[in-house]
């Protein structure tokens, strides 16, 4: 991998977050907080500017950023600190950032699609021998519904097939503008080691209109925020491994190969959508990351609000903002040490 791909990689890494700060900076300056300083990175400062009440500064890890509001963390005397606004506001703020990583998701998608299309779920044919061909499905019929599961992609019947591997499925199809349903019951494939219903898909993709692409954008990001639920599900099930996991490292680094390989095969051009695939990716997983309920994510900073609100509320005392802080520190240091393994984990793997 090339210093080209790896600068290219971080450069996108850091647009994501940005634009996930930018949510919070956005929202905080709405709802009329001071924010003290706008990062990007972490770690000591690089390079700082002062402009108005906000510093804007570079750290020196160029992965990872913060928008630090006045009294975000400590009890402060200042109306426009954090804590001294409405709960609701507050929400508003910290919420900001992962729905920003939902929008420009949306904008990823909203490029690709309109540049090269989506993967539709058409059938090319059927494999002989297997359920979709018994039971009299043909090229040219479009996949719409898999039991309850409404398919827009072909990757949809793929991942549907690995969630409920060997399972019976009901299938509605498209065939000349009207819908047919039929019952499969997928057949074990010796050679690729996985139940198959017996699709034949080209490869192909179909490019939408403008305003169909909105739709299949929004689907798009529907997508990846359901494989990154089921993912962490299989984590906590142990259907998958910690050691699948990748951080700041193992992305950079299957970003700046597949930049690589697709310049290398069709132009410059794929490579950027390939990346903006990426950003996809890891803009939907870093929205739904951080609405996790878990300290010093965003998630956990909502819960933490609505229980100190309740609470509050229930002893008619204001709570002291150190004990929040206290809590989100314990989490980010659980957060920073998972981050150090994981990334130590990549290193080792970059050399072996």
């Amino acid at each position: 991998m090339n210093i080209i791909s790896i600068i290219i990689a971080i450069i996108l890494f850091s647009i994501i977050v940005i634009f996930h700060e930018l949510g919070h900076f956005w929202l905080a300056k709405a709802n009329g907080i001071k924010v003290n300083e706008f990062c990007l990175g972490l770690g000591p400062t690089l390079f700082g500017v002062q402009r108005g009440e906000t510093k804007y500064s570079i750290k020196m890890l160029p992965f990872g950023g913060a928008c630090i509001m006045e009294g975000e963390d400590e009890s402060s005397g200042d109306d426009r600190a954090f804590n001294n606004k409405s709960v609701w506001a507050r929400i508003s703020v910290v919420f900001a950032g992962p729905f920003f990583n939902f929008i420009m998701a949306f904008i990823f998608a909203l490029i690709i699609i309109c540049s090269v299309g989506y993967d539709s779920p058409k059938l090319a044919g059927v494999i002989e021998g297997y359920a979709a061909e018994e039971a009299g499905i043909k090229a040219g019929d479009e996949i719409v519904k898999l039991n309850n599961t409404n398919i827009h992609f072909y990757r949809e019947i793929s991942l549907y097939s690995m969630l409920h591997e060997g399972e019976t499925v009901d299938v509605t199809y498209l065939r000349d503008g009207k819908k047919h349903t039929t019952t499969l019951k997928p057949k074990y494939d010796e050679t690729t080691k996985r139940y198959l219903y017996g699709f034949n898909v080209s490869g192909e993709r179909t490019k939408p209109g403008f305003g169909k692409a909105l739709l299949y954008s929004c689907y798009e990001v529907k997508y990846n925020i359901y494989t990154t639920i089921e993912g962490l599900k299989m984590l906590c099930t142990g259907a998958a491994s910690v050691n699948n996991l990748s951080g700041p490292v193992g992305i950079v680094k299957n970003m700046g190969d597949t930049y690589e390989q697709a310049v290398s095969m069709s132009g410059i051009w794929l490579g950027i959508l390939n990346m903006l695939n990426w950003g996809v990716l890891i803009s939907a997983n870093l929205g739904v990351m951080n609405l996790l309920p878990i300290p010093a994510l965003d998630g956990g900073r909502i819960v933490g609000l609505l229980l100190t609100t309740l609470i509050e509320r229930i002893t008619r005392k204001k709570l002291n903002p150190k004990y929040e802080a206290w809590i989100n520190g314990v989490g980010m240091v659980l957060l920073l040490l998972l981050i150090a393994v994981i990334t130590f984990k990549d290193i080792f793997h970059l050399f072996t």
